[in-house]
Formats: structure tokens, sequence, C-alpha cells
């Protein structure tokens, strides 16, 4: 099956995950900078979980790139994916409203747990169908980064029962390893269109 669909409708579910975390953002009732002090906690929670689907679109592109069909067990370990980034609005929502309170940061924590393992298995079915030497396959190579996200989720989400912040602390760190650009796939693409030519 070609690839096409699948990357339309991805881009179309983020797009309106985006859409509806930023229509939950409510317009503050006053007009000094003072009204604004009681959303820091939602804005802070949004800007995180912006980076978050910023960081899942620019990963699936870069991932779809590399390969050149799908199949049906791709096509639902993508929906499986689409299932848990369309809960991050809700969980964003509740943690902010809650000013990081314990459990909204441990159902956060969960949802981007379950997003990285949805990541991951989309990943590895799409090398299994394409091959261990394929090109998304060397690019991923042992899957570290992705290893050790769901590592720091699973400590982070442990951490909030002592201290929601230090889980917090722990999923911005999650978002700053991945926001540092990771050019293997590009340079794999790269690589294979040189010798091509």
């Amino acid at each position: 099956m070609r690839k096409s669909r699948l990357e339309a409708f991805s881009d179309g579910v983020i797009a309106i995950i985006i859409t509806i975390m930023v229509l939950e953002m409510k317009v503050p009732h006053g007009d000094s900078l003072e009204a604004l002090k009681p959303l820091w906690p939602v804005f802070l929670s949004y800007i995180l979980s912006f980076v978050y689907i910023g960081i899942y679109w620019n990963n699936h592109h870069h991932m779809m790139h590399a390969v050149q069909q799908v199949n049906g067990s791709v096509l639902w370990a993508n929906t499986h994916l689409l299932f848990w980034l369309s809960l991050v609005p809700f969980g964003s929502g509740w943690m902010g409203e809650n000013h990081f309170a314990k459990w909204p940061v441990v159902i956060y924590g969960i949802m981007l747990l379950m997003n990285a393992i949805a990541y991951s298995i989309l990943s590895a079915l799409l090398i299994r169908l394409h091959g261990h030497h394929s090109t998304l396959a060397n690019a991923v190579g042992r899957g570290t980064k992705g290893k050790l996200s769901i590592a720091i989720y699973a400590l982070s989400i442990g951490l909030c029962f002592v201290q929601p912040l230090l889980g917090f602390a722990g999923y911005v760190l999650v978002a700053i390893i991945w926001f540092i650009p990771d050019r293997r796939i590009e340079k794999k693409l790269i690589e294979q269109t040189e010798k091509v030519d």
C-alpha cells in the first residue's frame, strides 16, 4: 500500500490536536498583566505539549520519508500512536488547570510513556516491513534514544509520588533530548540519494 493516505491522515489529526490545545486556553477576564498570572501553569503545560506534538510530527514526517510503503499492521500501529497523541490536550489541560498536582502529572506522564511505546511499535513494524538493512533501520540503529526516553518517563512517573515537579522536570528532559535535531534519517536519505546519482 502507498503511504500517502497515512501521511495525510496523520498530518490532519496532528493539526486538529494542536488546534484543540490552543482552544482550551481560556482568555482571562481583565486587561492587566496581573490577570495573566493565574494562567502560567496552563501556559507552561501548553508549551511543553506543543513541543511534544511538534517533535512527534517532525519525527513521523522523517520516518515516512525513509519508507516506501505501508501495510495493515503499520496502519493500525499509526492509529494507535494517533490515539495516544489525541489524549495530550486532555492531559495537558488537566495538569495545567490543577497547577501540576500529583495525579494530573502522573496521568500526563503515562500518556507520554504510551506515546513513546506506540511510536516505537510503529517504527519496529516499518523496519520489519522494509527489512533490517533498510534506510529506516540503519537510521534508527539500536533505538537507544527511544529506550532511554521510555526509561526516563517511567522514572519520572515514579518521582511524581515524591514531588510532582520532579516528574514534570523529567518530561521536560525527554523533550529536550528529542528537541535537539536528530539528523540520522536525513543523513541516510542523502547518502541513499547520492548513491543513486
